[in-house]
C-alpha cells in the first residue's frame, strides 16, 4: 500500500508558545542555552539572568521560579523537535508509513550533530528526578508521543501486534541517543536506523 506525501499522524499537543516580551525571549533562549550545555541543577538565576542582560527580579517576574523555567526550556525544545521532524519528513518525501518510521530514525543523525549533549529530555529527567516537578510531564509526553507515533505509523502499515512493535523501536530510537552521548558511540543512530529497517522487514502482517 503506498500512501502519497506520507506525514506525521499523531497530534502534537499544545505546542503553541506562549508570547513573551523581548525580555522574557532572551531568558528563556539563555536558559535553553545554558541547561543544555552545563546541566539543569549546576546553572543558577544568577548566570541565567547575566546571560540574558536582565535582573533576577525581570527573570521571576517572566517565569514565576527556576523550575517554571525548566519547564519552558523543555517545552520550547519539544516545539523545535516537532518543527525539525516536520522539515525532515518535507525533506525526506516518504511515501509509505514505513518510509515514515524510517524517516524518524534517519533523522536523528542530523538532530545529534547539532545537540553533542543527547537528548534534552533524557537529561532532564536524570537531573530532575522528582515526579512531580513542572517539567516531568513535559518530557513523560515526548516519549509517549513518540511511541503513539509508531503504533499509528504500523498500523496504518498493516503490521500485527503494534503495540509491541512500536515498544521495539522506542527502544532502538531512545537506545540510540543514550549510547551517543554515555557511551561515545557517534554512529548509534545509523546502527539504530539499520535495526529499524530489520525489525520492520521481518515483521508479520495482518
Amino acid at each position: 500500500m503506498v500512501v502519497r506525501q506520507a506525514r506525521l499522524l499523531m497530534d502534537r499537543g499544545e505546542l503553541e508558545a506562549k508570547r513573551l516580551t523581548p525580555a522574557g525571549e532572551r531568558i528563556l533562549s539563555a536558559a535553553s542555552a545554558l541547561f543544555y550545555e552545563r546541566g539543569i541543577r549546576t546553572v543558577g538565576v544568577d548566570a541565567i539572568a547575566d546571560a540574558a542582560e536582565v535582573t533576577k527580579k525581570t527573570l521571576y517576574d517572566r517565569f514565576g521560579s527556576k523550575d517554571k523555567l525548566i519547564a519552558a526550556y523543555l517545552e520550547e525544545r519539544n516545539r523545535s523537535w516537532h518543527r525539525f521532524l516536520d522539515e525532515q519528513l518535507d525533506a525526506r518525501d516518504p511515501q509509505t508509513p514505513e518510509e515514515v518510521i524510517l524517516a524518524l530514525f534517519a533523522a536523528l543523525s542530523d538532530w545529534m550533530a547539532e545537540s553533542r549533549r543527547g537528548c534534552g529530555f533524557i537529561n532532564a529527567s536524570v537531573e530532575l528526578a522528582a515526579p512531580d516537578h513542572p517539567a516531568m510531564p513535559t518530557i513523560v509526553a515526548q516519549k509517549q508521543w513518540m511511541r503513539a507515533e509508531f503504533v499509528a505509523q504500523a498500523e496504518l502499515a498493516g503490521f500485527r501486534s503494534t503495540g509491541e512493535l512500536a515498544d521495539r523501536l522506542l527502544l532502538l530510537h531512545e537506545g540510540a541517543l543514550v549510547t551517543y552521548r554515555v557511551a561515545a558511540m557517534e554512529h548509534a543512530p545509523e546502527v539504530a536506523h539499520r535495526a529499524a529497517a530489520d525489525l520492520l522487514a521481518a515483521w508479520p502482517r495482518v
